[in-house]
């Protein structure tokens, strides 16, 4: 870049001997004396990203080429710099670079509808759109694909994602695909790349999902914020329907009930430091006629008793509580440890998997 920087400085400097260049030098002429003066600095000049088009002409006009003299080389030079410093901003090339500079700002729906429409390859080289996929995702290619696939693949990933990748496989299928590798020296580059153009078409042929969470967790988070009667019928009408997914609903769900199986113990003084004393006066008081009455217990169990005794008292002169009130407080405090949860403050204890007969 000093020869380009120099060239520009010296035809600047001396403004009257510049030779503008003939007519007959193309734009495309002047591109490669550019990219030539570049390579010569030592520039890494990312000419693959370029479509194939452009990649055959540029070669062709640099071979039809010979000698340039420096005055035109300067001109050349100083031309370009002027037009780049002219450029505000900069846009990429193709709805392929715009993709993956909007990539995480539009809807998943959209670019993938986008990116069918215009072709896996508007511009761009697919396997670096495969390298950025997570171990996860290339195990499930791996595993859907031929050996022989697997190995150019596998060839073709950084190491040591190919090294974890390796190892999730079993021995005999890590083995077939290593041997695979040894037999990947006669591949051509275009071989090469119609794999990974058809690799990352089958990307954009799976479907994307609306949601992000399963029907599980969703009724379950619906469910966690409605009342215990409106919980307990939905999920009464669900077993009679779908028990498996009543059980996986009801595994996502937490209540006032679930305290005593889902908080350790030493987790409740924590989790009433947080709680509003009329709420938990209120949520104590009705927890029995609700039938969560083992919660009740356990919250006594596990506060200092000089609090559990206090706490007795202002249940006793709160007298009886409405069913709606009592729910209401449950729900707050039911929120209390759902945050606590979400900021990293408590970890709840996961439900145990029924052992099957």
């Amino acid at each position: 870049m000093n020869e380009l920087a120099s060239l520009s400085a010296t035809s600047n400097a001396h403004p009257i001997s510049r030779i503008i260049p003939q007519p007959s030098l193309s734009k495309r002429a002047k591109a490669a004396i550019v990219v030539r003066l570049l390579i010569n600095e030592g520039a890494d000049i990312p000419l693959e990203e370029l479509p194939a088009e452009l990649q055959a002409q540029l070669t062709h006009q640099m071979g039809a080429m010979r000698v340039v003299d420096r005055v035109t080389l300067a001109s050349v030079v100083d031309e370009f710099t002027e037009a780049l410093d002219s450029i505000g901003l900069s846009f990429p090339g193709g709805i392929a670079g715009a993709l993956d500079a909007l990539d995480g700002r539009i809807s998943r729906e959209t670019a993938a509808r986008l990116r069918k429409e215009a072709g896996v390859r508007a511009a761009g080289d697919p396997w670096k759109r495969l390298r950025a996929l997570s171990e996860q995702e290339l195990h499930d290619i791996i595993a859907s694909e031929s050996t022989e696939v697997a190995a150019v693949l596998l060839s073709k990933l950084d190491i040591p994602v190919a090294a974890g990748l390796l190892g999730r496989l079993s021995g005999p299928e890590a083995r077939r695909i290593t041997y695979a590798v040894s037999l990947t020296s006669d591949v051509t580059p275009d071989a090469v790349d119609r794999i990974g153009l058809s690799l990352a078409a089958q990307l954009d042929e799976q479907k994307v999902p609306a949601f992000d969470t399963g029907a599980a967790e969703r009724l379950g988070a619906i469910l966690n914020s409605s009342s215990t009667p409106t919980r307990d019928d939905v999920l009464t009408g669900l077993e009679e329907t779908d028990q498996v997914l009543a059980d996986a609903v009801r595994k996502t769900i937490f209540t006032f009930g679930n305290i005593a199986a889902r908080i350790a113990p030493r987790d409740i003084p924590r989790v009433l430091r947080e709680v509003d004393g009329d709420a938990l006066i209120t949520a104590m008081a009705a927890s029995e006629a609700i039938g969560f009455g083992a919660s009740r217990d356990f919250i006594f169990e596990n506060m200092s008793g000089r609090m559990a005794d206090q706490l007795r008292e202002d249940i006793a002169e709160a007298g009886k509580i409405k069913m709606s009130d009592g729910d209401e407080a449950m729900s707050a405090i039911v929120a209390v440890i759902r945050d606590m949860e979400n900021r990293g403050d408590l970890v709840l204890v996961q439900p145990e998997e029924e052992e099957e007969d």
